[in-house]
């Protein structure tokens, strides 16, 4: 018996060694010898929103300001420069910083409280183009650069005048072959993930090692049809529901599956629904309950939640989504 313990002893010590020097490692060791902290991980269940760097008549915000609900932040947006596939960020001056630094300081804050903050690619307007090996060099190259420079975690691709899913897939394992421990988000229009076939579902397919999350636009659609092959319209909880299982029964893994929705009337030109429309659909599926007319034949525990434009549209509407909807996702676990 004592012999059992000395030996058990030896072995915890053992195993306590390896988890530490494993700590070490993974936080990796600043040049002047201390440990640098590691990256936190997105949670189970996330909640995501977009940060507007502009002023476009919502509620001018600095990082700082975003509740502490947002679990991914996706600052947006960096924009084509004239090179093929690179990007570049440019921080406004109409939000109030003073200096890049400022804006700098404020996403380590937000890493610090365990927030991840990610570069976002493109949007409405941004027309980003990656069509060859060159230009998919040139993206995984500047957005590195970008990490680098600010401090993001990642990168979110929302690309709404098209993708090749061909070269943004070496884009994106190129990127993530130099950070391995890279967030990567996605938000696509609902018309590019009715198929696996379409070149953004694609493209998610393809990185379904590292991606972290799909957040797809259910909004500024129209109607589109479900995984069941019925015709669901905007603006519904059976909406939300049949488009998120075309998703999760094609391939995609339920933690990469979130919904995208506006955080009020004003942030989109349609397909606004009330945060409790949100929750619903969360609850339908990944419990079965708060379903519309249609159903999901199983559930989906581990969905990994809901995004919404943009943080400021929800400052203007008293922060309803992050309130509302972020305790609901924070409390799927």
């Amino acid at each position: 018996m004592v012999r059992a313990r000395s030996r058990m002893f030896t072995r915890t010590k053992r195993l306590l060694g390896c988890l530490a020097a494993a700590a070490l490692t993974t936080a990796g060791l600043t040049a002047a010898g201390a440990v640098q902290p590691a990256q936190a991980a997105p949670p189970a269940h996330a909640l995501t929103g977009y940060w507007q760097n502009f002023d476009n008549g919502a509620t001018v915000q600095k990082l700082k300001d975003v509740p502490d609900a947002y679990d991914i932040i996706a600052v947006a947006f960096a924009d084509a420069t004239g090179t093929p596939g690179q990007v570049g960020f440019t921080l406004d001056p109409a939000l109030g910083y003073s200096s890049a630094a400022n804006f700098k300081a404020d996403i380590k804050a937000k890493q610090a409280a365990g927030k991840s903050v990610i570069i976002s690619v493109g949007g409405e307007k941004g027309a980003v183009s990656v069509a060859d090996d060159a230009s998919a060099q040139n993206f995984a190259d500047s957005v590195g650069k970008l990490m680098t420079e600010y401090g993001f975690d990642g990168v979110d691709i929302d690309l709404e005048n098209g993708l090749n899913s061909t070269y943004m897939t070496k884009a994106l394992k190129s990127l993530h072959a130099a950070h391995d421990d890279l967030v990567v988000t996605m938000a696509p229009q609902t018309i590019d993930m009715q198929s696996p076939q379409n070149e953004y579902f694609k493209t998610a397919l393809a990185i379904k090692d590292f991606l972290t999350v799909v957040n797809m636009q259910y909004y500024n659609s129209g109607s589109m049809n479900g995984c069941d092959g019925k015709t669901y319209s905007q603006g519904s909880v059976d909406f939300l529901t049949s488009l998120a299982c075309i998703q999760l029964e094609n391939g995609l893994d339920p933690s990469q599956v979130g919904i995208g929705v506006p955080a009020s009337p004003k942030a989109a030109g349609s397909g606004y629904v009330e945060p409790s429309v949100v929750n619903a659909a969360l609850d339908c599926l990944t419990k079965g309950t708060g379903c519309g007319t249609f159903k999901p034949e199983k559930t989906y525990p581990g969905l990994r939640g809901a995004m919404t434009w943009s943080t400021n549209w929800d400052a203007a509407n008293g922060d309803a989504f992050a309130n509302e909807v972020g305790k609901h996702v924070h409390g799927l676990s």
